[in-house]
């Protein structure tokens, strides 16, 4: 088995598991999938794999997980998370044709932890730390809201904060300058496995290019490295892909997310 495959297989056994769900307020199991609700309305879909499944059972399931969200008036929004390498006959029509909008597609990068641990030479004045404090944490997310051209949304916030309190030991790191915060992102250790999670990194576009992402990325790896994660994912958009490539990471596969809204 390449390198590529044993990642891959790594990321499918580990991580598309009860541990994509976790913290989650419910979760159900409908055939194959883990069907959850998070807090502030959010539903979530995935699944190790969808079987031996025809086209017409994954019509089925989509059908009935579109039933379900519409009747739970709690849901505002859900994604139902692709993945390009999975065997899903017709499931892109099925999705379509119960009103979820597939967004732009990510890939799947998995690579060793000390890779990315590097001295990086940081422009003057860039400093690069933890936020706890709930002022300093709401504004990382609106930061990254704006970056990703998203509203400033509040409930995303507030679910970071919740992350940030649930003990198991995900942290939020920023870059800023003269206090005003210019990039970050959170690193979250997935309980059981040997993973944790690299996810929400934003950085202003006037800062792109000046090693701020991959300090970032470094002092998130050693947290994870002093917490016995030896291996990171990351669903990397076009800007950190490149970053993470050149610190030996595998593109494993692809996903994208289908989002449905009430």
């Amino acid at each position: 088995m390449d390198e590529r495959a044993a990642l891959l297989l790594a990321y499918d056994d580990e991580l598309r598991t009860e541990a994509e769900v976790r913290g989650a307020e419910s979760v159900e199991r409908l055939g194959p999938l883990f069907v959850a609700r998070f807090s502030g309305g959010r539903g979530f879909v995935s699944y190790r794999d969808l079987g031996e499944s025809t086209a017409e059972r994954v019509a089925e399931l989509v059908a009935e997980v579109a039933q379900r969200f519409t009747a739970d008036e709690r849901i505002v929004e859900a994604e139902w998370k692709t993945r390009g390498h999975d065997v899903a006959p017709g499931l892109n029509e099925a999705l379509l044709a119960a009103g979820f909008v597939p967004e732009e597609p990510e890939s799947i990068m998995i690579g060793e932890a000390r890779g990315l641990v590097a001295d990086v030479e940081l422009p003057p004045g860039v400093v690069v730390r933890r936020v706890v404090d709930e002022r300093e944490v709401r504004a990382a997310s609106a930061m990254q809201d704006e970056v990703f051209g998203s509203p400033v949304s509040e409930i995303r916030a507030d679910e970071l904060l919740q992350k940030l309190a649930s003990g198991d030991g995900v942290e939020e790191w920023v870059a800023e300058v003269d206090g005003r915060i210019v990039s970050a992102g959170r690193i979250e250790p997935v309980p059981g496995t040997r993973f944790a999670g690299i996810w929400g990194g934003a950085t202003r576009a006037e800062w792109r290019g000046r090693g701020i992402y991959r300090a970032l990325t470094s002092a998130r790896a050693r947290s994870a490295l002093a917490r016995g994660k030896t291996l990171i994912h990351s669903d990397s958009t076009e800007f950190s892909r490149p970053i993470l490539e050149r610190s030996g990471f595998v593109t494993v596969s692809t996903t994208t997310p289908y989002v449905w809204q009430r």
